[in-house]
């Protein structure tokens, strides 16, 4: 089996949360990777994914609440400084996956399915061939022990509990790097 590894230059990992029931905010990770180990890129039926995301690395571009994010109320990164997605099935064909896998949030391990889209394969300027990926999916924060939450005076709570996934992936042959 080949590796491929994520070019973080041309790749993103994205998640929305609802706030206080009318508005959305976006954050990202600064330290986040995924491998990819497969024979042949344009067939991922035989591959193992394995992803991880340093929770003390969070940013949503407000410090307070980057701080709160990596408290104890939280991801406790002091305690469980990875997020981590290790594959055990991919199935499908062509453009269309669905990779089936662990997710551990605060030591926490759940069986998740990423539908995943292939989106083709480029030559870059240095003549490596490049393969990109996108995927959109939800999990259930409170599932991995993230459950702090605050009632709102008017109804509703402060976080949703739905965190909406958006990754945006490209991967070179790991030589290539």
């Amino acid at each position: 089996m080949a590796k491929f590894a994520l070019d973080t230059a041309h790749s993103e990992l994205e998640f929305t949360v609802k706030h206080m029931m009318v508005t959305k905010v976006k954050g990202t990770f600064g330290d986040w990777t995924i491998d990819i180990d497969v024979d042949d890129m344009e067939d991922l039926s035989t591959a193992k994914v394995t992803g991880r995301a340093s929770t003390a690395t969070i940013n949503t571009k407000v410090a307070d609440r980057d701080a709160h994010l990596t408290s104890a109320d939280f991801f406790d990164s002091e305690n469980y400084s990875d997020i981590t997605f290790e594959s055990t099935k991919v199935e499908g064909s062509g453009s269309s996956y669905e990779v089936t896998g662990n997710l551990t949030i605060k030591d926490v391990t759940k069986e998740i399915t990423i539908p995943l889209e292939f989106n083709g394969k480029a030559l870059n300027p240095w003549g490596v061939d490049v393969y990109g990926f996108e995927s959109n999916f939800s999990i259930n924060r409170e599932e991995f022990g993230l459950t702090w939450n605050q009632a709102l005076e008017t109804g509703g709570v402060m976080v949703s509990k739905d965190v909406k996934v958006n990754l945006e992936l490209q991967f070179n042959p790991a030589e290539a790097e």
